[in-house]
This record gives C-alpha cells, structure tokens and sequence, in this order.
C-alpha cells in the first residue's frame, strides 16, 4: 500500500484516556496535522480517575463512525454503578456522567461498543486474549457479550459479570461463567499459566510475573500470534512495540503520557505522537 494512502486509511490507536479530555485534544492535533481524517481506534477506558470523564465521553461518541472503541473495565465499572450493582469507589470521577442530562444516551451507548474489534489483521482489545483463542473465536466470544449487555437487560448481565471464577476458559461453559471468563479476559487480564488460567491480583511489570505464571502475549503458541494484537490497560508496560503486538497505555492519568499509534501492515512503518500529560 503507499504510504501516503495508508496514513488516510489505516487506524490511529490511542491508549486509555480515562477522562483526560484536555491530553485527547492536544494528541488529536498532532494526529489530524500528519493523518487528517484517518479512522481513530480507542483501546477502552474511556473514563475514570482523570478530571473530565463526562467531557470525554461526550467527545468520543460525538465522533460517530470514525471511531471504534471497545470497553475497558472502567467503562463496565460505570454501567455497573448506573445500575447499582455496585458502589463508587473514593477515586471515581463518574458523578458529572451520573447527573448529566444525556446520562441515557451516554450509558446506552457505551454498553453497545464492543468488546473486541477486528480489522486490518490487527485484534483490538482492552486488556488481553486467552491462548486457545484466535481472532475470530475472542470476536465470536466478545459478541455473546456484546449480545447480553447490548440488549434489553443490560440488569441481568450486569448482575452475574463480577468475580474471578472460573479462571479459566472451557467450551461446555454456559451462562453467566461463561460471560464471566469472556469479560475478565478481554478487559482484565495480565497474567495466566500456560494453560490459559487467569491471575488478577498482580498489577506490575511484566517480568513480574507469579510463579507458575507469565504474561499473556508471552504464552507459547498463543492462538494470536498469527495477528497483531492492540491493547492498553497495562501502564507498566508502557508504549511496547513488537512483531504482533502494540501496548498503548502509557499511563496519561497518573500523570506520565498519552499515546497515538497509526497501524502499518509493515510494523517498522508504524508512526508515534505523544503528549507529556500531568
């Protein structure tokens, strides 16, 4: 493809924003001056802990079909409080979306975004992928979620998706564990064993990994591997580019930087903008 015409065409990848609205526009003018108009892809927690979740969640959706973005586990946090399955934390920056006057049309629209997003041969996710999954099954999978919270009982999913069992996938799962282990995968994981069972209590770099344990994308003959996999939710990974694989979250709520990515079927073709935030 040529260059000029893949910088109008293939996707720019942000990391998470978490209600950094001000970090987003001034990223988004670097962006639009070198890749005017290219589809935007967000990796998911779109609010929470920075100062302007409402503003941001306004923008996103203000952009309609240029931008896709999947749900991150701060963004299932603000369903489950507008539900009242569970309670805000002290950290939460959710109160202005929880009054606001288009609160219906922002919650209903965020519980339709997907959970996983395939295109280009690039696999966005939150969090991560389970090994036995390829890109199309962790799609099918997003879907069945997709299904349940994007329907007419978002109440009855919401209820049953808390909770680290079964950490690990099977295919005679049904219900809501099923739903479970979709839901913790794709928006929370770091770590499983080699046999694809979950840890969530560890939040640290990847070489810190509990016994028994290792990062996900470090799983041997992981099922992705064949594609790129796009993901944030892990800061400590910091912007981390490789051959099939680009983490994004560089840690803009906790002050550090807000990252932009414009995919490239060559990985070495891939361009960077960066803003410092804080």
């Amino acid at each position: 493809m040529d260059g000029a015409v893949e910088a109008l065409t293939m996707p720019v990848v942000i990391g998470d924003l978490q209600g950094c609205l001000s970090c987003l526009e001034r990223l988004l003018a670097k962006v639009e001056r070198d890749a005017p108009g290219a589809p935007l892809w967000f990796v998911g927690d779109l609010v929470n802990r920075g100062p302007a979740s409402l503003e941001t969640l306004r923008f996103v959706r203000s952009l309609g079909d240029r931008a896709v973005s999947v749900l991150g586990n701060h963004d299932l946090h603000l369903l489950a409080v507008a539900w009242g399955i569970r309670r805000a934390h002290r950290s939460d920056t959710l109160d202005d979306i929880l009054a606001a006057p288009d609160r219906t049309e922002l919650l209903d629209w965020l519980r339709t975004r997907p959970l996983a997003h395939f295109e280009h041969g690039h696999l966005m996710v939150h969090a991560g992928v389970l090994p036995a999954w390829d890109a199309q099954r962790t799609c099918e999978l997003a879907d069945e979620v997709h299904l349940a919270l994007g329907g007419p009982d978002p109440l009855g999913f919401l209820k049953t998706m808390y909770g680290n069992e079964p950490a690990a996938w099977d295919e005679s799962l049904r219900g809501a564990d099923r739903l479970r282990v979709v839901v913790n995968a794709l928006s929370r994981l770091r770590f499983c064993t080699a046999a694809g069972a979950m840890e969530f209590d560890t939040k640290d770099a990847a070489d810190a990994a509990p016994p028994g344990h290792m990062p996900w994308f470090r799983v041997p003959d992981r099922r992705t591997a064949e594609v790129t996999v796009v993901f944030g939710h892990w800061s400590q990974l910091g912007l981390m580019q490789l051959p099939g694989l680009l983490a994004t979250d560089t840690g803009c709520v906790w002050g550090r930087a807000l990252s932009a990515v414009q995919l490239a079927a060559d990985p070495a073709a891939r361009r960077v903008w960066q803003v410092r935030c804080g």
